[in-house]
């Protein structure tokens, strides 16, 4: 009975660990508790927090000396009024992929271009030999 206990004292508190901190809300603790997050950043968050609720992500970027968007990538668990850091991994998708389809549509057209180069190039090559 007492293995059974501890057992779900356990598993409550390993589910404790991975539940999202928001930043405008949490302890000292609990921020040291983010991977990625030590006692000086977490002690530049409560500063900056004292002046005022973070509104996104972005002004908790621009507020606390240290964070970046890089940063704040591996901030894992950590929210901002219950979001979670996902700009710079979407954005960056995107480029890559806004990027892969203008190089092959301008490939595709530089195909079509030298296609009708080619058209243009072989009817008076044709027409002189049909002259002769």
């Amino acid at each position: 009975m007492l293995k059974k206990i501890l057992a779900i004292l356990a598993m409550l508190y390993a589910a404790a660990a991975f539940a999202a901190v928001d930043v405008n809300k949490a302890t000292a603790a609990e921020l040291d508790g983010i991977k990625g997050i030590g006692p000086v950043m977490s002690k530049r968050i409560l500063d900056e927090r004292k002046k005022g609720e973070f509104k996104s992500w972005d002004d908790l970027i621009t507020r606390v000396k240290g964070i970046s968007e890089g940063n704040a990538a591996r901030f894992e668990g950590l929210t901002v009024k219950g979001a979670e850091f996902k700009k710079a991994t979407t954005a960056k998708k995107e480029e890559k992929k806004d990027a892969k389809a203008d190089k092959k549509e301008a490939k595709a057209e530089a195909k079509a271009d030298k296609k009708d180069d080619k058209a243009v190039a072989a009817k008076p090559a044709a027409a002189a030999s049909a002259r002769k």
